[in-house]
């Protein structure tokens, strides 16, 4: 998130890593926008911040064409942000996955392009693992399949790269270890995302930002030698979405 508080420190410890690829996560609803406030118009409230509704946001890009224009500013403003850091750009998705809206999809392949974006993440979950992997548990409803599917004929049709299947929406701010050990053996055939929203501790802040989330918990399922070892044991490889992109 190129405008995000902590966005210079992320940067900064990016660099610091050298083998780590790191994407452009867009901001268009329920955060602060890289643009000034006043070159938004409707996308922003009166605090200068994006609508946190997602479906009342999603008709103002749809219908409006004044929205349309200064939404497309703000995505352009954010690759710039990004493409100011000097680091290679791995991959692009959305915050609450907007990028399933048709306006969004469009600039974004338009804008992404002129950046160098080779490839985005298609937020396709499929039910059948999560069911194996927990039968029983009630699962949410996942994203429209219909947006997902015309996010994926989108893509291909730019000749851009997408994973096949993603992982972190039905158990979003839940991906414990007991959850990826339990999912690991049932993952389908293809390239597969699994995100956590990982952190050192959980502040004020993270509670309010994501309440019920646990993300402490999340860093340790990222860093647990058992995770670890079942993924060695089951022969799964760990790419980059640069990796997918190449393959493709």
């Amino acid at each position: 998130m190129v405008g995000a508080p902590a966005a210079a420190d992320a940067v900064a410890r990016a660099r610091r890593l050298g083998t780590l690829r790191v994407g452009l996560h867009l901001v268009l609803i329920d955060g602060a926008p890289s643009l000034p406030p006043d070159q938004l118009g409707s996308l922003v409230r009166r605090d200068g911040r994006f609508d946190d509704n997602p479906l009342r946001a999603g008709l103002r890009f749809f219908f409006q064409p004044g929205a349309r224009r200064r939404l497309a500013a703000e995505i352009r403003a954010q690759f710039e942000g990004f493409h100011a850091t000097g680091l290679a750009l791995d991959h692009v998705n959305a915050h609450k996955h907007m990028h399933l809206h048709p306006t969004v999809a469009r600039l974004l392949v338009e804008i992404g392009r002129d950046y160098g974006m080779r490839a985005v993440r298609l937020p396709a979950e499929p039910r059948a693992p999560l069911r194996r992997a927990f039968p029983g548990e009630p699962l949410p409803l996942p994203p429209p399949a219909f947006a997902v599917a015309a996010l994926r004929h989108r893509l291909h049709r730019a000749c851009l790269a997408c994973n096949d299947h993603v992982f972190g929406i039905a158990w979003s701010g839940a991906m414990t270890e007991d959850r990826i050990v339990a999912l690991l053996p049932h993952l389908p055939e293809g390239v597969s995302e699994i995100y956590f929203h990982p952190a050192a501790e959980t502040t004020p802040a993270l509670r309010g930002a994501m309440p019920g989330y646990r993300p402490t918990e999340e860093l340790a399922a990222l860093v647990s030698p058992r995770v670890r070892h079942r993924i060695e044991e089951l022969g799964i490889r760990r790419i980059r979405f640069a990796d997918v992109a190449v393959a493709r």
